[in-house]
């Protein structure tokens, strides 16, 4: 083909609101009356092809755990071997396919999702997932569709990039795709994060292992199904669902091992990572190691900070998907001068919160995911309530029965550096530590430095030498930096994700930067005359 393509402009894609009497409302209340209604059975899918196991696990919806969605079949050492041969014969088709080839894949999946693959999508990840009708479709929908409209627009522009060449000489980059397979672990909390860990390096023509979290499972699944429908080749995404150790294992020991693309715990991450390093004289190459890993994430407030726009944000930073994600507020510091009205603000604005199942649409919050999850958070809670220096001024009580709910829980610390104030819980409980005015520094200071995380920040406050003073005291608190905002929600293409300390690698999903891991360059120089005497000038007489 002749000619210098470039795909689509990206364009974010809009959310839709689902108000009352909208036609999406209608239409996504009647696939999740139908998804119901069914019992699926989830497969491996090892070189295009349906695996089962036998050794299945249920899958349940978390804000009623009684009710079965279907089972998904997990896989073993062997069925992973089956995977990496799979995406070994796939790899040299797909790799040099044409770059234009492979985006217009990944656009047709996006298009997909945004149209009639949408409500299957956010049906199954509010079913699956406990989201709201909502959050799940700023997540499965309209996020997910951007990764992979912007991703093709990414990738057009890396290409793009090349070296300067002088007289006689053309000196020119290939961008290829590394030797060997990537290993994409994707969480339970964002439907688009599993659709991007493994589509991203797929897109730059890697080809992938993908081990899907247990719980989420059934959103993953129809990923799959959109990654058929549009025509992605067999084999270059292999779907092995399983526990951690027997997928894990078997992937980080063969030598064909490229690539990690992670997001989970930071313990599960250093694992790995040591895992990697002990076996790293087996493989082929270095792997690329890609990793995001959670946060404690802050909203700090300076005295001229509006109330009613900062309460707004913690509720909704710290609430939003029961605080179940690695953005979400979990700890703020308020001012004394501000703390009563951002005090009543908060528990009037969490009084009026709604908790329930996704498809009532009038709840606000759902379920936690799962079992073990609710038993942690819980344990937070419950120091909370009953240890010395703690005060919950919202919610605190626990409701297992038949969803795994847990009130939004507001708790004013005395200790600074308490436990609540510093670890991650990972669910809906948000710790407040009031600080004097007059020691904004060492406020700061504390914010800096009392977690280990620096994944996303909030400041806000109206008096701008402040907003500047607040911004380079936390410069490396976080890597997404908000300014009289809350610290969640990022948009690809606007704010590319990612943050460092123990957050992870700040490789930026939703950038350049991110896909630009899952390609090893080649130089190449031509030289149009080259020289027929090995003499130089130099070494001519005197």
């Amino acid at each position: 083909m002749n000619g210098i393509i470039s795909p689509p402009p990206p364009v974010n894609e809009p959310v839709k609101n689902y108000a009352p009497g909208s036609p999406e409302r209608e239409s996504i209340k009647r696939r999740l009356t139908a998804m119901l209604a069914e019992t699926v059975d989830i497969p491996a899918i090892i070189g295009g092809q349906e695996v089962r196991t036998g050794k299945t696990i249920p899958l349940v919806c978390p804000h009623d755990h009684q009710h079965k969605l279907g089972v998904a079949h997990q896989v073993g050492e062997k069925d992973v071997q089956q995977a990496i041969e799979a995406a070994r014969r796939a790899w040299k088709d797909w790799s040099e396919m044409p770059w234009e080839a492979r985006a217009a894949v990944f656009l047709k999946a996006a298009d997909l999702l945004a149209g009639p693959w949408r409500d299957t999508v956010n049906a199954a990840t509010m079913l699956g997932q406990s989201k709201t009708v909502f959050q799940a479709e700023i997540d499965a929908a309209a996020e997910l569709t951007d990764f992979w409209r912007f991703n093709a627009h990414f990738m057009q522009q890396i290409y793009a990039q090349q070296p300067q060449s002088a007289r006689g000489i053309w000196d020119y980059v290939e961008y290829r795709p590394l030797e060997g397979f990537v290993f994409a672990v994707s969480p339970f909390n964002f439907t688009s994060i599993g659709g991007n860990l493994s589509g991203a390096p797929a897109l730059m023509g890697n080809v992938v292992l993908w081990k899907p979290a247990s719980t989420a499972i059934l959103s993953n699944y129809y990923l799959m199904q959109v990654f058929k429908a549009a025509g992605l080749p067999d084999g270059v995404i292999n779907f092995v669902p399983g526990r951690g150790a027997s997928v894990g294992n078997p992937a980080f020991a063969s030598p064909d091992f490229a690539g990690l693309h992670f997001t989970g715990s930071t313990d599960t991450f250093q694992s790995m990572w040591r895992t990697i390093a002990n076996t790293l004289p087996s493989y082929c190459g270095y792997p690329r190691i890609v990793g995001e890993t959670g946060g404690k994430d802050f909203v700090f407030a300076h005295p001229s900070a509006d109330v009613d726009s900062l309460v707004v944000a913690l509720v909704r930073g710290a609430f939003e998907y029961q605080g179940q994600k690695c953005s979400a507020a979990s700890r703020a510091y308020v001012p004394k001068s501000l703390w009563p009205a951002v005090r009543k603000g908060i528990q009037e604005r969490v009084a009026a919160i709604k908790m329930g199942p996704p498809t009532d649409f009038r709840n606000f919050m759902c379920a936690v995911i799962d079992e073990a999850a609710f038993k942690s958070i819980s344990g937070y809670v419950e120091e909370a309530k009953h240890g010395g220096s703690y005060e919950v001024i919202t919610g605190g009580r626990i409701g297992g029965g038949k969803g795994y709910y847990i009130e939004p829980t507001t708790v004013v610390s005395q200790d600074p550096r308490s436990r609540l104030m510093s670890e991650e819980i990972f669910g809906p409980v948000l710790t407040i530590y009031v600080y004097a005015d007059a020691d904004l520094d060492k406020a700061l200071e504390l914010c800096d430095t009392t977690s280990p995380y620096a994944l996303t920040g909030a400041v806000f406050g109206g008096d701008r030498k402040a907003i500047v003073k607040m911004s380079q005291a936390l410069r490396h608190a976080a890597g997404n930096f908000y300014i009289n905002d809350k610290p969640t929600g990022a948009v690809v293409g606007q704010q590319p994700f990612g943050g460092a300390r123990a957050s992870g690698t700040n490789d930026k999903a939703g950038s350049a930067l991110n896909l630009l891991r899952w390609a090893s360059q080649r130089l190449l120089k031509e030289n149009f005359v080259p020289p027929t005497d090995h003499v130089y000038p130099h070494m001519d007489a005197e």
